[in-house]
């Protein structure tokens, strides 16, 4: 569990990034998943209002507690501060809703790996009956903003499931809360350098009855067009 901060220096170090909120039915299988990798697993609570804290921490992982809810974005950002305190070069980010896949982990570590410098992303592989058609047109939307914002097409800019180089990335400054976070994180890393790796991988989406999505199609769409337009315009 140790390593250079200093890519590229010697093997880089990874830790598992966990943000959730109100993941009870999940999170055990997520942080069981996750710690199979033999790294350390870190759970940022985001103000849940049941027992994702408690089961997470008795499951094995660290628990961060936001004590209100704060948004994705802070929790990843706490996350990546804490990875940076470990002395880890790397943090794999996953959700704990269970849509990612633990078994897919080692095949983003092997790019980050191969690619010191990049912000590796886990591409879903989606079948369109499985998710809303408002979902995939949202995605497809942010796909062809980024697009335009970077001057480079990446094929799945939502996927949360991600690998970060610590220190670059908290370098970037990025402030977008919520979902948005993960949409300036890749538009400021283009121009400040840092290479986008997409990796396909598989997802895991439970029937709509029974899923559990904080995503607000209408409110957290319209908060990342703000955010892209205004890195555009370089107004943000």
């Amino acid at each position: 569990m140790t390593g250079s901060t200093a890519l590229g220096a010697t093997a880089p170090s990874f830790a598992i990034v966990i943000p959730a909120y109100d993941c009870a039915a999940t999170i055990e299988s997520a942080v069981t998943g996750a710690l199979g990798h033999r790294k350390p697993v870190v759970v940022v609570d985001d103000g849940s209002m049941d027992q994702t804290a408690e089961i997470a921490a008795r499951a094995g992982a660290t628990v961060l507690s936001n004590g209100r809810n704060l948004g994705k974005g802070e929790s990843l950002r706490r996350g990546l501060r804490h990875c940076r305190d470990l002395g880890m070069s790397h943090a794999v980010t996953m959700d704990g809703d269970g849509q990612h896949l633990p078994d897919q982990i080692p095949a983003l570590i092997a790019a980050a790996t191969a690619e010191p410098t990049a912000i590796v992303i886990g591409q879903r592989i989606i079948d369109p009956a499985t998710v809303s058609a408002n979902r995939l047109f949202g995605n497809r939307f942010a796909n062809r903003w980024v697009e335009i914002a970077c001057h480079e097409a990446i094929p799945d800019t939502q996927s949360g499931f991600r690998v970060y180089p610590v220190r670059a990335t908290l370098a970037l400054s990025c402030r977008a809360r919520r979902f948005a976070f993960e949409t300036e994180v890749l538009i400021r890393g283009v121009r400040g350098g840092l290479s986008i790796v997409s990796v396909p991988t598989e997802v895991y989406y439970p029937p709509p009855e029974v899923r559990t999505s904080h995503y607000r199609p209408w409110a957290d769409t319209v908060r990342i067009i703000f955010v892209v337009l205004g890195l555009i315009f370089r107004v943000y």
